[in-house]
């Protein structure tokens, strides 16, 4: 017989002994684990490991020490525990500063540590942005040059031409940028000739600005975060929570 406690409770949907998840592996400075957490239903659960730590401003180098295979590898291997049924690499700048191949060079190494399907930030954006169409993209970055440039130099490796560009030149601290310094510099690199926006960072936080600025501007506005989660969440045969047009494109791609 059911006891008093257990009368009027709701079992979780799905399987509860194995509810649907998503493994994510982020860098040591990733400070927005709530915002990854808005972008999911309410019976996804997130596993989140973060890499080593190391003492390096956000440059070109610190992007590729983020992406260090070993380091990857061993946090793969650490999120499968609670066997996730994809691990994403949550890093914009770490999965687009060696390139295609580099992001390619990434996912394959996911798989091989035993990740059942993968995904990364910079391979999400790609995918949302042929889900929508986009050949002209404007990009907003929290970076300096020489990091924006390396994501120009990979969004044209997909035909993805950069209309404008612009970055807030900062070497840390990121997740500290308001919404309304996000805000300002989207608005300042859009472009009449741009199809949609992007805000790049996974450590920049974005989840509350997309519809509003995607009303002002006209336009779709996809942001790290959204574009991860919405990629994760679709490798699982999920939909995100939140607003904004890639959220509501229809269609579905089989990742590579």
């Amino acid at each position: 017989m059911p006891t008093e406690l257990s009368v009027g409770l709701v079992e979780p949907p799905g399987d509860a002994a194995n509810p649907p998840g998503i493994g994510v592996v982020a860098p040591f400075d990733f400070a927005l684990d709530r915002e990854l957490w808005r972008w999911a239903p309410e019976d996804v659960s997130l596993y989140l490991t973060r890499l080593p730590f190391f003492t390096t401003p956000v440059t070109v180098e610190m992007a590729v020490a983020v992406g260090d295979r070993r380091a990857l590898r061993r946090a793969t291997r650490d999120v499968l525990t609670p066997q996730p049924g994809v691990v994403t690499f949550a890093c914009t700048s770490g999965s687009f500063v060696g390139g295609t191949q580099g992001e390619y060079v990434l996912r394959r190494t996911m798989l091989e540590a035993g990740a059942p399907t993968v995904s990364t930030t910079s391979g999400a954006l790609v995918e949302a942005l042929q889900v929508l169409g986009v050949r002209r993209l404007a990009i907003a970055t929290p970076y300096i040059d020489a990091v924006t440039a390396r994501l120009v130099r990979y969004l044209g490796e997909h035909d993805v031409q950069t209309v404008s560009s612009e970055g807030l030149g900062l070497l840390g601290n990121i997740w500290r940028v308001t919404y309304s310094a996000v805000v300002e510099i989207v608005t300042a690199v859009d472009r009449p000739d741009a199809d949609a926006l992007f805000i790049s960072c996974t450590n920049l936080p974005t989840y509350d600005v997309i519809e509003p600025l995607e009303q002002a501007l006209g336009k779709p506005v996809l942001t790290a975060n959204q574009v991860t989660m919405w990629a994760a969440l679709r490798a699982i045969g999920r939909s995100a929570v939140g607003g904004g047009r890639l959220l509501a494109a229809p269609g579905r791609l089989t990742a590579a």
